[in-house]
């Protein structure tokens, strides 16, 4: 496979801009623009993220605001037809999104003839009528240098019980997961405790969200109840050690995938994310938690 290089990733990110910038009018799916950047819908937005700085459905609101701050300042037509026209279905919804992108309301801005003053836009990009994007300059790694390692792993053969539902909200199921299996005596000295992340929080419906909770298994486990089995395939993972609490894991994903991945020359494989824990939140305080990602890699 040719390796992917950062210019690939960063002239797959253009070609959506590009394409957003043309298509402000229309209803933009992420399957449609993932497709631009011949990525899967699930890794294509936490690159879009780790690249641009904002989430998709961040960056077409700011770009369709943008669009109505010009034509209020440069034509008559009406706030509500703007508005409409900028994805907002009342005239006060759009007032609310409006001031606190500018910091006025549509009509004092109009009034007032002001030159925009919009908020950050992490990676430049603006909306320009004639551009299409760019401008666009990929965000830089800030920071520590992140560590990550490619590793060959699996398969893993795993019990699992699935949680659907916010991944915050998954203790519970962990919970009756590992009673269970404690008391059949599955959870011994090698076992690997794994959570498997079938959805992006940030582009699924949180109360949609699938979550695995597994554990290690050898091949004389039966699944019975509520506990399934299944089997992690092999494959090259790109793999990152998280330190800190689980409601922060989305800031090492958009490392990994908007920093990392980009300038590793390898392509991401279309399969789940998987989290290892490697000790207890139970015993152990939330700043001295230890989480490995591994993030799916296509063979080279």
């Amino acid at each position: 496979m040719k390796p992917v290089t950062f210019d690939d990733y960063r002239e797959r990110m253009l070609r959506v801009l590009v394409f957003i910038q043309q298509n402000l009018d229309r209803e933009l799916s992420l399957e449609e623009l993932a497709g631009l950047a011949h990525l899967s819908p699930y890794h294509f937005h936490r690159i879009f993220r780790g690249m641009v700085g904002e989430s998709l459905k961040a960056h077409i609101r700011r770009i369709r605001l943008e669009r109505a701050a010009l034509r209020l300042r440069s034509t008559r037509d009406a706030v509500t037809r703007i508005a409409l026209d900028a994805g907002y279905e009342s005239h006060q919804a759009f007032t609310r999104a409006f001031r606190a992108m500018t910091g006025s309301s549509p009509s004092a801005f109009r009034a007032r003839h002001r030159q925009p003053r919009f908020s950050t836009a992490p990676s430049g990009v603006r909306y320009a009528p004639s551009d299409a994007g760019g401008a666009f300059t990929p965000l830089e790694p800030g920071g520590a240098t992140m560590q990550v390692s490619i590793q060959h792993l699996g398969p893993w053969r795993v019990a699992f019980t699935r949680h659907i539902g916010p991944y915050d909200q998954c203790a519970p199921v962990w919970d009756d997961f590992l009673t269970r299996m404690g008391a059949a005596g599955l959870l011994g000295a090698g076992t690997k405790f794994i959570g498997m992340c079938h959805d992006d929080p940030d582009i699924t419906p949180t109360a949609r969200t699938r979550y695995d909770c597994c554990v290690t298994v050898d091949e004389s486990f039966e699944p019975a109840g509520p506990i399934g089995v299944q089997t992690i395939p092999e494959g090259d993972y790109a793999v990152t050690t998280h330190h800190g609490p689980y409601d922060r894991l989305g800031e090492t994903y958009g490392k990994l995938c908007g920093e990392w991945i980009p300038r590793s020359g390898r392509a991401l494989r279309s399969a789940p994310c998987l989290e290892a824990y490697l000790n207890s939140p139970e015993s152990t305080e939330p700043a001295e938690l230890l989480t490995d990602i591994y993030m799916p890699l296509e063979s080279t």
